[in-house]
């Protein structure tokens, strides 16, 4: 990777501070960056301009990851006033995930499908990648902090028996918390739950005023039982309806698992969307850091016939001083 790049990105991250089987699964993570990426990505370099960072997710109507647009395809707009994109980017950087995995006693019989959908999810990751994981039940847990060691985070998942009930924004907010203490630039947040929260201490508005207060993209794996819809609890038919605003707000989608044995395959799936994402950045025209909410809008000027592609991305941010 050119190291022009490396120093752009590292400028970026400056700047903006700020998953049962018995089996044993091997997970080969890909091959580590050169040497010399390595030794540019981690290079430091003051500087003391802002820079608001945008990952933006682009598909096609049916769905497709698009991977082939330029700078120039994209427009950026900040309370409505055009913005200069000073930054872009759509390569594999290094990634800080956490993984919220509910262990309440309703997964016990997805356990074994739950551990290979962790085993397909790391056999994606770079190996400058770090992982920690939350396990909520009765209430959330850290169970393991940050590390690159995909192993020992597959073993934990594998390991797990669910019981108890589902402390599930207690698990956002404490995932929240521990990202405060990635060291890379990308971040994000994969659930995946049964159901919707019945033991939370933390209200939803609480959890959502930390998303927004974040710069954590959320992503959803919702095994959801539409046969059992009728009669189940309150917080069990309203979990598609948490699962979705929470992700939507963060740029992050909810991906309804309706049959078990797909959920291998969307894992796989929402790793590489994480991967293939476009980094935008730019520095506001407006000189104020006055902790305000500033709206993002993302546009694509695309030719006629790629016509009806859609981004995701954050809607917007709180402009804190840094």
């Amino acid at each position: 990777m050119a190291r022009g790049f490396w120093r752009q990105f590292c400028v970026a991250a400056i700047a903006w501070h700020a998953l049962c089987a018995d089996d044993r699964v091997e997970i080969v993570p890909r091959a580590r960056p050169t040497a010399e990426a390595a030794d540019t990505h981690a290079a430091s370099i003051r500087v003391d301009s802002s820079l608001v960072l945008i990952p933006v997710h682009v598909t096609t109507p049916l769905g497709a990851t698009v991977t082939n647009l330029a700078r120039e395809n994209f427009q950026l707009f900040e309370e409505n006033t055009p913005q200069t994109i000073t930054l872009f980017a759509n390569d594999d950087a290094p990634m800080s995930i956490g993984l919220l995995f509910d262990a309440s006693g309703s997964m016990k019989n997805k356990k074994q499908k739950v551990s290979q959908a962790a085993a397909s999810f790391f056999k994606t990751a770079n190996q400058e990648d770090e992982f920690f994981l939350v396990q909520s039940n009765d209430r959330a847990k850290l169970v393991v902090p940050f590390t690159p060691d995909v192993d020992e985070l597959y073993s934990r998942i594998a390991g797990v028996r669910p019981f108890g009930r589902t402390a599930l924004l207690d698990g956002i907010h404490m995932g929240l918390q521990h990202m405060k203490k990635a060291r890379n630039l990308r971040k994000a947040l994969v659930i995946l739950s049964d159901g919707g929260d019945n033991w939370s201490r933390h209200n939803v508005r609480e959890v959502k005023n930390a998303l927004l207060e974040s710069d954590v993209q959320v992503y959803a794996m919702g095994i959801f039982d539409p046969d059992s819809a009728s009669h189940s609890a309150r917080e069990e038919r309203e979990g598609p309806i948490l699962l979705d605003n929470l992700t939507g707000q963060t740029g992050g989608l909810l991906y309804r698992v309706n049959n078990i044995d797909d959920l291998p395959a969307i894992s796989t799936r929402i790793s590489r969307e994480l991967r293939t994402q476009y980094l935008l950045g730019y520095s506001p025209t407006h000189p104020a850091r006055d902790g305000k909410y500033r709206r993002v809008q993302v546009k694509l000027a695309v030719p006629k016939e790629m016509a009806g592609l859609r981004a995701y991305y954050r809607p917007g941010y709180y402009d804190v001083p840094r």
